[in-house]
């Protein structure tokens, strides 16, 4: 892929940041921990700074700024505006144009990373062969008029350089004023945090798009990962997302470790964020029911020439018409704006999970041998 790639179009200034970081963390960093070690300190400021760059991502240039999926206080803007900053993935302005355009045209051509070009170009080759000449930011309108993300785009590589690399230095050397305990700060809060950041966030746009499951639409590649969720505080759950992307939850399940949502949810209650849009749980089921009714009618096409018993494929042709009635009933509801009982959306969920475990059990048996 990338050797079809013309030469010229290669961005040098992020190209070499990215491979000095890369290898400052893989030799650098072994080297100084192989000599030195690591105390709680050393560790604590590393967790700190990580979790704040992460949040500052997750929680403000993604659902604040680029799905305004809440409102926020000055305070939380200019905090995840200032940290967002220390992850060196570019100004809030930037990065929310780039995602915008990224749900618009999801797998297609102009998706910024489009997965459909290969792993290796949605993880990182787009940042390293940038288009020439840039594209105009024409989807961010709202955030052009906002004073704050304005003077962040102007000075964002200096606020980052400054609190993502000159603050943790300086600590270190505060809290212990020795050279090598200021290069600890330099190397692991700083460089070290910076790689771990950004690959986690490259890693929803190639990984996300690859592995995982999509319980509420397969018309796109996003995914729903667990694990990426644990790295990336809460945006591993994208299949969700990409179905919903105005909610400020991605997991909505009450198992699913969504921690950017509870942060939300928390600074509602200190009055620092406000409009907290969310979509409800009849639609969120809809979705997961149409979404198991279309994998039910493509097994149904195969059904005849799989090897199961007659009384498995009557119990799956069952449970499939009771879920089309009951998929045309919830939307009969919703569209008469009905309420529906607690009782009714549990009998649902329980006859959609059903339905999706037989549909887990015959793509097994396809799958296997004869």
């Amino acid at each position: 892929m990338f050797s079809k790639i013309p030469f010229s179009r290669i961005n040098w200034i992020t190209t070499i940041f990215l491979i000095f970081t890369a290898l400052a963390s893989l030799i650098a960093v072994p080297i100084y921990l192989y000599h030195f070690g690591i105390d709680w300190f050393q560790f604590g400021m590393f967790f700190f700074f990580a979790t704040a760059t992460t949040m500052s991502i997750t929680l403000g240039y993604h659902r604040l700024f680029s799905h305004l999926a809440f409102k926020a206080k000055l305070p939380v803007k200019l905090t995840t505006l200032l940290f967002g900053a220390c992850a060196f993935e570019n100004s809030c302005l930037d990065w929310s144009s780039d995602h915008r355009t990224h749900h618009k045209h999801v797998d297609h051509d102009d998706d910024p990373y489009d997965i459909s070009k290969g792993f290796m170009w949605a993880h990182i080759g787009w940042l390293i062969f940038k288009i020439r000449p840039e594209q105009p930011v024409q989807n961010v309108n709202d955030l052009l008029k906002d004073k704050l993300v304005m003077w962040q785009n102007k000075y964002v590589h200096g606020i980052g350089f400054i609190l993502g690399l000159v603050v943790p230095t300086a600590i270190a050397y505060m809290v212990n004023p020795v050279w090598h305990y200021a290069l600890g700060g330099f190397l692991l809060s700083g460089i070290l945090r910076i790689v771990v950041v950004q690959h986690c966030t490259f890693f929803i746009n190639s990984l996300c798009h690859t592995i995982g499951k999509r319980p509420y639409n397969t018309e796109n590649t996003a995914r729903d990962s667990a694990i990426m969720a644990v790295f990336t505080c809460g945006e591993g759950y994208h299949n969700y997302h990409h179905a919903f992307q105005h909610d400020y939850r991605n997991g909505v399940k009450p198992w699913q470790f969504d921690p950017t949502k509870w942060m939300i949810w928390t600074l509602s209650k200190l009055g620092l964020t406000s409009g907290l849009r969310r979509v409800s749980d009849e639609k969120i089921l809809l979705a997961e029911m149409r979404e198991a009714r279309r994998q039910a009618e493509r097994m149904a096409a195969i059904a005849p020439e799989m090897p199961l018993s007659e009384k498995a494929s009557e119990m799956f042709h069952n449970f499939s018409h009771r879920l089309s009635e009951s998929y045309n009933e919830l939307e009969q509801a919703i569209s008469d704006k009905v309420e529906v009982s607690r009782k009714a959306m549990s009998q649902w969920q329980k006859e959609t999970r059903e339905l999706v475990r037989h549909i887990s059990i015959m793509n097994r048996k396809a799958k296997s041998p004869a």
